[in-house]
């Protein structure tokens, strides 16, 4: 048998510096991970400038000790993979050219891995069962869309966001209740405790025909309800009820918008299909819940990665390169870092 292809990841697009050495047989042999939260939250949220500053200072690090944890030198790897955007330019640049110079150095293929295909492949680093085609829910903090994922580079766009990502508002809205940094989080947190029906916030795009979204109508009627509020003087139970009731609507959202798309995917084998649901708010619970028992409702296989693959990492980024390598898709050494990058290229903007 072939021995496995290996492969190390880099990931800095926004606000994690990531490397990860993978093996084509799904084997993570180590991952590096280092999160600037502490860096962001004076300011509430990510600023370019000190995410790019970060990475410059953290990532040969973080890759020698993925390297020495993985027990192999730069020779035995078979690429050097890292995420070529859409992302935060500075970011993007870090990773790109350090990932240039070790491929150049040590005469090793690279890989310019489009974010949006690591998260979604990185169901097959951990499902071998999940093949192609399957429907994709991609959920993060700067996209919302769902997909007919045909194969490796091949994308087909059923839906997306017509303003705002679900991510996104997630953390404008956590912000706008004061709950802190990192929103999403503190706000899936806020909700557990309140009542999703005591505030009637709006449906946006539910029942429509087609796949899309939007999500700014629903941000403002959180603030028209919160500013309602005597004073704006939020108790601990206004607060739980209103984060309650903003993630109930998203997840109601999210539910009709995937059931539309369900309906009009299908598998030409005539196998069961499968629903994957990736990207950072893959990871909110609620939202796991409800789309898992969808997915079963419509004759669909719910698959998700582990909440450690759904937010940015490097094994997803190491992943998309093995399977892009498998198919002899390498990238030259002149390639430019991508702050936009859609999937499907095609799609209307």
């Amino acid at each position: 048998m072939a021995k496995p292809l290996t492969v190390l990841g880099i990931e800095t697009s926004c606000d994690e510096t990531g490397a990860a050495v993978v093996r084509g047989d799904r084997t993570i042999l180590a991952e590096r991970l280092l999160t600037q939260l502490d860096e962001h939250a004076p300011y509430g949220g990510v600023v370019p400038e000190i995410a790019a500053r970060a990475h410059l200072s953290h990532l040969d690090g973080l890759i020698k000790s993925a390297m020495t944890a993985a027990g192999i030198g730069f020779g035995e790897l078979d690429a050097i993979a890292a995420t070529g955007g859409p992302g935060l330019i500075g970011g993007v640049m870090v990773g790109v050219t350090t990932a240039k110079a070790i491929a150049a150095v040590h005469d090793l293929p690279f890989l310019a891995v489009n974010h949006l295909e690591g998260h979604a492949l990185s169901v097959r680093l951990v499902d071998a069962e999940t093949a192609f085609p399957y429907l994709l829910l991609l959920v993060s903090g700067g996209h919302c869309q769902l997909l007919a994922v045909e194969g490796v580079g091949r994308y087909r766009r059923l839906g997306g966001t017509l303003d705002d990502a679900v991510g996104e508002s997630f953390d404008k809205v956590a912000k706008m209740l004061g709950l802190g940094y990192p929103g999403g989080p503190a706000l899936e947190r806020a909700a557990r405790d309140g009542d999703p029906a005591r505030f009637g916030l709006p449906r946006p795009m539910a029942g429509r025909p087609g796949c899309d979204f939007s999500f700014s109508g629903l941000k403002t009627a959180v603030r028209q309800a919160a500013e309602g509020l005597p004073a704006g003087d939020f108790k601990a139970g206004d607060l739980a009820d209103l984060a309650a009731s903003f993630q109930a609507a998203v997840v109601d959202v999210l539910a009709d918008r995937s059931a539309a798309a369900m309906d009009t995917f299908k598998r030409t084998d005539g196998g069961v299909p499968a629903f994957v649901v990736a990207g950072g708010v893959a990871a909110n619970k609620a939202v796991r819940a409800r789309l898992e028992t969808l997915a079963g409702e419509n004759g669909f296989r719910f698959v998700a990665p582990p909440t450690a693959l759904c937010t940015d990492n490097a094994a997803m980024i190491a992943w998309a390169g093995i399977e892009r390598l498998a198919l002899g898709l390498t990238d030259p050494l002149d390639f430019k870092p991508r702050p936009r990058w859609p999937l499907d290229e095609l799609a209307h903007a």
